[in-house]
């Protein structure tokens, strides 16, 4: 590809829903990653607004289809002077896809050596009950973006009476003109229905981002979720730690739904992912071959973990007091979570951005997945700390949990993925649908 043209594809890029707080280039891929707004903390904000935790990547092939002179949404080509996109999966690119992350995480049949994107074609089937995803702001193309996504996939089509958009303010709130909450609501609902296909999936909407607004919204996802018979609510969005966090554990507290929250793009603990009632879920990197077969997985340097300054160690976390000591040590259990290994969404951001593919990571990622892959693993424990009582108890269990023991994260890099539990991607990563 001409080099002026990658320039301009990552210039537009920029101008879009993403509002970049920094790009970081990846000389060997000629990749840049951006990190919308919607994940920017300001100082201000800890402990009173929440933020995304979402990094767009804009890979090397990445062109902008449609007439000149108009906002585009991102097109991949394999040839520039292409005028139709090309449709994910794109060959000799090796982002990730619900049948490539099933197969990874053995929750297909039957697996293909190497997992490849653009091989693979079978996707995770099963799941039941409910799933609630909580997010900020209003996403008005959600049910078309997830059915765009689905059909793409091969994935189950998700129904109109299997899907269900709830205004948690009684009314329906604004959308975030800079895009970044819905690719992150984009994100959230496209691939808890792809990891847990036949669960009905509430998407529930606070009027704003503030602290008090997204955790009505908590309460009203987890009434939602226990009138359905129980299952499981996804937060992909955090603040650093604060003073005074305990206050608010109540609200991940309600009977036949377990909790799960990610644990952060920057190094150290972020709430509630430090809450001890909710599943903390942490980052890693897939790595695959030269010609795209998965070869292993790392820790993500980016990920988010550390022990608490606020959350006493809950007694599911006792076996691995001596890493943690008196405090809760986060995450638990990790997913695929780095831009340079990101996921396909389709979305529809607001402000100049149109409809499209995007290549997205971070720790946002793992919490829905996760969500979805206990949603279909059946067992339905009737809170969060039954849960991850069991992940623990099978934490050992290389059938159940891929131990990850290379790679490093945390403040300057000095927390190390080792055998066993560590804080960069706590048990593991998952192993098909036992043990959890």
């Amino acid at each position: 590809m001409n080099r002026n043209i990658v320039l301009a594809s990552i210039a537009i890029a920029a101008s879009l829903l993403l509002s970049a707080r920094f790009a970081t280039a990846f000389p060997s891929r000629r990749m840049s990653v951006f990190v919308p707004q919607s994940s920017v903390e300001k100082p201000g904000d800890v402990g009173l607004r929440v933020h995304t935790d979402i990094e767009v990547a804009v890979p090397p092939q990445a062109a902008f289809a449609g007439k000149a002179g108009e906002p585009q949404s991102l097109a991949m080509h394999e040839n520039p002077d292409q005028v139709e996109p090309l449709l994910p999966p794109v060959p000799n690119l090796f982002f990730e896809t619900p049948a490539s992350l099933g197969c990874v995480y053995h929750l297909v049949s039957p697996l293909v050596a190497g997992c490849n994107p653009n091989v693979v074609t079978a996707v995770p089937s099963g799941g039941s009950r409910a799933i609630a995803v909580v997010d900020a702001y209003d996403d008005p193309t959600a049910l078309s973006d997830l059915r765009a996504f689905s059909t793409q996939f091969g994935l189950t089509p998700i129904e109109r009476g299997n899907f269900q958009v709830i205004f948690a303010g009684g009314s329906r709130p604004p959308v975030d003109g800079t895009g970044g909450w819905e690719l992150e609501e984009a994100l959230d609902t496209e691939w808890a229905h792809a990891f847990a296909p036949a669960a009905k999936l509430f998407l529930v909407e606070a009027k704003s981002s503030s602290l008090p607004d997204i955790l009505m919204a908590e309460d009203v996802a987890s009434a939602q979720v226990a009138a359905a018979g129980g299952g499981e609510v996804s937060n992909s969005w955090g603040s650093s730690e604060f003073l005074g966090e305990t206050a608010f554990d109540t609200h991940f507290k309600k009977s036949t739904v377990v909790y799960f929250a990610e644990s952060g793009d920057a190094p150290g603990v972020q709430y509630p992912a430090a809450s001890p009632f909710v599943v903390a879920t942490g980052g890693t990197s897939t790595t695959r071959t030269p010609s795209g077969s998965f070869f292993r997985e790392v820790a993500w340097q980016d990920a988010g973990g550390g022990v608490s300054s606020f959350e006493p160690r809950p007694q599911f976390q006792n076996p691995i007091s001596a890493i943690v000591g008196t405090r809760r040590g986060t995450p638990d259990v990790s997913f695929d979570s780095s831009p340079a290994t990101g996921v396909w969404v389709f979305a529809t951001p607001a402000g100049p951005a149109t409809a499209g593919w995007y290549v997205v990571g971070g720790a946002s990622v793992a919490a829905p997945t996760w969500a979805a892959i206990v949603n279909s693993a059946g067992h339905f424990f009737a809170n969060t700390a039954a849960e991850l009582t069991t992940v623990y108890n099978n934490r050992a269990v290389s059938a159940d949990f891929r131990d990850i023991i290379l790679g490093n994260c945390g403040p300057y890099g000095t927390q190390f993925a080792v055998v066993g539990y560590d804080l960069c991607t706590g048990v593991g990563s998952n192993q098909g649908k036992a043990g959890k």
